[in-house]
């Protein structure tokens, strides 16, 4: 078997139960012959998204490769992730999602690093004839797995509601599979999930389903689905779930896809079509209908002449 890069990533407290538990993952692939790698998000200086959008103009433009302005360490993330062929991403939870930094972080991968805005400016430019060092990244488009991981305090499940479909945001630009993930809720009633055995042993079972998905020959068995609850959505196996508009279909709000709802004998199920499955934001067409709209009805400067002047009162205002 040929060895692969596993990278863990915890927004947690240094030793605290998400350092531990994703380091419990990583050593079980480090077991299955793996190089490992642990990041401890909070060490790094990486400042917030300014939403100057420099990134996708250069790229949509053949201007830029997606690099950011802000200078930080982020590119010690960045590089981290680009080597890596899977990823295992632990937050705790604050106020029922993942942690401020978390979402930083997810902010600056976010349009920077969208493989269909990459995958586009990387084409153009070879045809262009612009070298390696001119293109996006080449190990963008590496077919990665990952795992996700959220641990809340709460004795009620429902406190961490909006935590593992936020998590998605990590993955989600990249392209990367999601194979498994975990929710560890009631993690007050023990002083460290050390003293949770059963924690622990889930958590050296995402470090086995890591190294097996790693192990798969075929690109369908390796994205196979391996956690252990399947989840009303048949992509992103999260429960979540928002009504239409218009009252007549249900919205997988992490995939952003539509599917028909029954109650059959009592129980609630919810049926998504294959053509719907495909444009999951998760997938590359579902990616790719967002970027090509980006591109297609984004309007640039110069659309209202007198702007300038239109901002004067609101200059200062109230500050």
């Amino acid at each position: 078997m040929k060895k692969k890069n596993v990278l863990g990533i915890s927004f947690g407290r240094k030793m605290g139960n998400t350092d531990v538990m994703v380091k419990t993952s990583l050593m079980e692939c480090e077991k299955a012959g793996h190089e490992v790698h642990f990041i401890h998000a909070d060490d790094l200086d990486i400042k917030p998204c300014t939403g100057c959008i420099s990134c996708v103009v250069g790229m949509t433009t053949g201007r830029g490769k997606g690099g950011c302005p802000l200078k930080d360490e982020f590119h010690i993330l960045e590089e981290a992730l680009m080597e890596c062929d899977a990823v295992i991403v632990g937050s705790p939870t604050y106020v029922l999602g993942p942690t401020g930094r978390f979402k930083t972080v997810c902010d600056r991968i976010g349009p920077s690093h969208d493989i269909t805005f990459r995958k586009a400016a990387y084409e153009e430019g070879l045809a262009a004839g612009k070298t390696q060092e001119q293109l996006p990244d080449a190990r963008s488009f590496k077919k990665r797995v990952g795992a996700l991981l959220s641990v809340g305090g709460a004795m009620t499940k429902n406190w961490l509601s909006f935590m593992l479909p936020t998590m998605y945001e990590f993955t989600m630009s990249m392209g990367i599979d999601v194979i498994d993930m975990h929710e560890y809720h009631g993690a007050m009633a023990y002083e460290h999930v050390l003293g949770n055995e059963r924690q622990m042993e889930r958590m050296k079972k995402m470090g086995q389903n890591i190294a097996a998905a790693l192990a798969a020959e075929e690109e369908e068995e390796r994205m196979k689905w391996r956690g252990q609850e399947d989840g009303v959505c048949p992509v992103c196996h999260c429960d979540m779930l928002t009504i239409s508009k218009d009252r007549s279909s249900i919205e997988c709000p992490v995939c952003g896809i539509y599917g028909e709802l029954e109650c059959r004998d009592g129980r609630i199920q919810v049926h998504f079509s294959e053509a719907e499955q495909q444009r999951s934001r998760l997938r590359w067409d579902g990616k790719l209908e967002h970027s090509t709209e980006i591109k297609t009805k984004a309007v640039g400067p110069g659309q209202i002449p007198n702007l300038q002047e239109l901002k004067k009162p609101y200059i200062g205002y109230a500050e």
